[in-house]
């Protein structure tokens, strides 16, 4: 069992979200993966073992499992080309078949995976108003060029768009009240996200499903809100780059490809660190 700490969609040599990665040969028993996870402290530890040529991964939160997780899903793709070789791994997820490629040379580490398929449905207004009042917003504050909805992309996760930068980055909530809702609706995190630009997006991804105030970085969302911009029509003509954690002080970079059909997975890279443990 190999057990690597690694900070996934870094800011160049900063920042990044930390994430557990363990390599095994067979997955153990979902108790000590929760309890590992636990121990290892970090918003997700990936746990990966080789079945029929495609890895078995399953993604475990201090205090809940989740179907899937972009960033732990960078940083395995990165530890496994490391482990192994750069190129191109198949990945088994709860509820999903997926791929990441992993990169690993001296002047590269990093990954980059193509989601599950992605869609949307209706926020109702009961759970929208409960957010709003979770984090103190009204309906004055959000961008009518993207409404609320709940984005999936092997987890929901509500978007919120937020008209102004500033607001953005005041957004705080009571950690009790959010992880009862978050619990109730199966949010897998909220995805509170500001356009500068068309390219451009800063977001802010609280995680109380999971126990965690606040994840740096979320590329589970990451590529939610991009299935969404897409069936949107967005106006952006390349990658769009989500800039999230900078709140934090933990500064993060993700880029997006909104490339391809309304519902096919979406291409979500990020560069990663290691962490020394």
């Amino acid at each position: 069992m190999i057990i690597q700490h690694i900070a996934a969609f870094t800011d160049g040599a900063r920042g990044g979200n930390p994430a557990g990665v363990v390599i095994c040969e067979a997955l153990p028993d979902a108790a000590t993966m929760q309890a590992m996870a636990a121990e290892i402290g970090y918003s997700e530890t990936a746990f990966a073992a080789p079945v029929d040529g495609k890895w078995r991964v399953r993604y475990f939160a201090p205090e809940a499992e989740v179907d899937f997780c972009g960033h732990a899903t960078i940083a395995l793709g990165a530890a496994l080309a490391r482990h192994e070789r750069s190129g191109t791994f198949a990945l088994r997820l709860n509820r999903a078949e997926i791929t990441v490629d992993g990169m690993s040379s001296e002047a590269e580490w990093s990954a980059a995976f193509r989601s599950p398929p992605t869609q949307t449905r209706a926020l109702p207004a009961a759970a929208l108003d409960e957010i709003l009042a979770l984090f103190g917003l009204a309906r004055g504050d959000l961008d009518g060029r993207i409404p609320p909805v709940v984005a999936h992309a092997g987890m929901d996760h509500p978007v919120i768009a937020l008209r102004e930068r500033a607001r953005l980055a005041a957004i705080s909530y009571d950690f009790g009240q959010g992880q009862e809702l978050a619990q109730r609706e199966r949010f897998c995190t909220f995805a509170l996200v500001h356009a500068e630009t068309p390219q451009l997006f800063h977001a802010r991804n609280p995680f109380p499903f999971g126990g965690v105030y606040e994840d740096p970085a979320t590329g589970a969302a990451a590529a939610a809100l991009a299935g969404y911009l897409r069936e949107l029509a967005w106006p952006a003509e390349e990658p769009i780059v989500i800039r999230q954690g900078e709140d934090m002080g933990v500064p993060c970079c993700l880029q997006v490809d909104l490339h391809g059909p309304v519902g096919a997975p979406v291409k979500v890279s990020g560069s990663v660190r290691s962490i020394e443990a």
